[in-house]
């Protein structure tokens, strides 16, 4: 996918105000306008020119957009990092796609489609907008619920017409046992409503930090665990970490590589607790000396096998 820089398809400076933006938009769509222009490419450029208008018009899209800075070029190979919303403010859940866009349009703002939940309204009085974000936290935080200070950054536009991000902070409570991609709602921490409506309410979408050791699926826990040959072989009691602490496992004798052993109740809580999975990895120790590979040679002779036979190798 080509990067799409939409400052240059204006023709604006990337510090341009609204007033700019407007000018430079309605000059070239009327100049590409397929009614009015001749140029063969004039309907693609007049799309071009409307998205990028879409995009840098409005704050929150422009905000977001100019986060990636300004070392891409147009038409170099880009992929949005992976989790790149994260701590950002979005009113109605996100952006939605469903114009008639490029794909790099769609793979920055067509991907949230949720909208808010609303509330009801009057005639002198309409409610505030709800807000969105997403917020990384630990296995841990999600095992035992925590307390902690969060920022969280969203656009406004100045006086001037330019768009400015604004950073708040809230304390909020972290629910024990919550688990990635469910959404913690805070009531009235949304966007104020005008002439005496209910302020909208802000959801954080959950997203779990990378951990050393732990994955998670829902609330089950995975654990790669290498283990020695011999420990495979013969079978070992050994100690294991957990998101509660040490706990012994018993491995059985001729246990594989791959081979899962579950240790119940172990994942993260909740009405029904989730498992702690142990994945066996097997380490084989290279031979380092003469008398190493002459006890290799002696298993492989005494201890003959085929693991390829059943796939008829």
């Amino acid at each position: 996918m080509k990067f799409k820089d939409y400052y240059q398809t204006l023709g604006v400076q990337r510090d341009a105000s609204q007033d700019v933006l407007k000018k430079a938009y309605r000059r070239l769509a009327r100049k590409y306008h397929p009614d009015v222009s001749k140029a063969a490419d004039a309907e693609a450029r007049f799309k071009e020119v409307g998205e990028a208008y879409e995009v840098l018009k409005d704050s929150e899209k422009r905000t977001a957009y100019d986060r990636f800075g300004s070392q891409w070029k147009t038409g170099q190979e880009f992929r949005p990092p992976p989790k790149w919303d994260e701590g950002f403010e979005f009113k109605g859940g996100g952006f939605s796609g469903g114009g008639d866009y490029s794909d790099f349009f769609e793979s920055l703002f067509g991907q949230a489609n949720r909208r808010g939940t609303g509330h009801a309204s009057s005639r002198f009085s309409s409610p505030g907008e709800d807000r969105h974000a997403k917020i990384a936290i630990t296995l841990e935080e999600s095992f035992k619920g925590a307390a902690r200070t969060i920022s969280l950054r969203s656009p406004e536009v100045d006086p001037s017409g330019h768009t400015i991000p604004r950073t708040r902070n809230l304390n909020i409570k972290i629910p024990k046992g919550v688990v990635e991609g469910q959404r913690i709602r805070l009531a009235g921490q949304g966007t104020p409503g005008r002439m005496g409506g209910t302020k909208g309410d802000l959801y954080l979408e959950i997203s779990f930090q990378p951990h050393q050791l732990f994955r998670s699926d829902q609330r089950d826990i995975y654990l790669d665990l290498p283990i020695t040959p011999w420990e495979a072989g013969l079978g070992e009691n050994i100690t294991v970490p957990t998101l509660s602490g040490k706990v012994d496992l018993r491995i059985p004798s001729g246990a594989q590589s791959g081979q899962k052993l579950r240790l119940r109740g172990k994942g993260l809580p909740g009405k029904t607790a989730g498992d702690q999975y142990v994945v066996l990895k097997i380490v084989t120790p290279k031979p380092r000396t003469a008398a190493d590979r002459e006890l290799y040679q002696k298993m492989a002779k005494e201890m003959p096998m085929n693991p390829r036979a059943a796939m008829g190798i």
